[in-house]
């Protein structure tokens, strides 16, 4: 099976061990001589609807992806990526 960068973007990357999902590919990280995939790179959240940026990216090994279907890469994480909400704040005391 053979597919592009581009391709890679519209597939959903889920985690065996948990559950979750991840995202969608962003971006690619390829070695320059060897022209092989060594990382997806998966957006981190946004932090209050994108105005005040976004979390940290998160970089997935190729050693860690299991399967790559038509819709979906399934990767094989052993802990949870750190996409998890915040506790709320309080605004009044």
């Amino acid at each position: 099976m053979s597919c592009t960068a581009y391709d890679l973007r519209a597939k959903e990357i889920i985690n065996l061990n948990t559950g979750h999902r991840l995202g969608f590919v962003y971006d690619v990280e390829i070695t320059l001589p060897d022209g092989q995939v060594t990382a997806l790179i998966v957006p981190g959240p946004a932090r209050f609807f994108g105005l005040l940026g976004k979390g940290e990216d998160l970089i997935i090994l190729w050693d860690q992806v299991t399967k790559v279907g038509e819709e979906i890469i399934l990767v094989d994480m052993e802990t949870a990526p750190r996409r998890q909400r915040q506790e709320r704040r309080r605004w009044f005391p």
